[in-house]
């Protein structure tokens, strides 16, 4: 494998350029890709969402999407990837940010939570996209999170995790779950069938 040069850069512009050879309709492939050159370009994704290219936002979110729609992960790390390149990127939190929620066939055994990330892609909880909460080992608060694409994680924004807590059943924890002495209760949410645990209700 050929790999670029220690410590070298992509530029922005560059990259935009070799995208515009590539057939990005809907998701690409970016799994059956096998690109030869490494390298990084400098692009933060904070956790709230927001992209930064050296240290300022992007300007245009056509541009965000664009490269959103080649998000790679691959031990621990994120990169944008191409046929060509893969190019690693720093991540605050998550790759994606979970921005809307619709509840499809509310209250019943079909039900159907689909998320949509700032991005556009749209993804239904379930067998193959599991929602689960990380808890900050300081502060304990809670966070909510989504699998979007090959096993990445978005991260669900404050208000989605609201209209989440509207629709919570109780019900005992499972046994390996660690809860406040003075419960032993959890929220579940379900969604294809499948139920999700959001943790030790309080």
């Amino acid at each position: 494998m050929t790999t670029a040069a220690s410590g070298s850069s992509t530029p922005l512009s560059q990259l935009s350029d070799n995208l515009r050879q590539i057939d990005l309709t809907g998701h690409p492939p970016v799994d059956k890709w096998q690109p030869k050159l490494r390298g990084s370009i400098d692009i933060f994704i904070k956790k709230n969402g927001e992209w930064l290219h050296e240290g300022s936002p992007f300007q245009r979110e056509k541009l965000v999407n664009l490269f959103a729609s080649i998000l790679w992960q691959e031990d621990g790390k994120h990169y944008l990837r191409t046929p060509a390149e893969q190019l690693l990127i720093e991540v605050e939190e998550a790759p994606f940010f979970v921005s809307s929620l619709d509840i499809v066939d509310r209250g019943t055994e079909h039900q159907q939570l689909v998320f949509t990330t700032t991005y556009g892609d749209i993804v239904i909880a379930g067998p193959d996209n599991h929602l689960w909460i990380e808890e900050d080992s300081k502060t304990g608060e809670p966070s909510p999170y989504l699998t979007i694409r090959y096993g990445m994680k978005g991260k669900l924004s404050r208000n989605v995790f609201y209209e989440l807590a509207d629709i919570v059943e109780y019900a005992p924890c499972p046994p390996d779950t660690n809860t406040p002495h003075e419960t032993n209760d959890c929220l579940f949410v379900y969604s294809q069938g499948t139920r999700f645990n959001l943790g030790a209700s309080y």
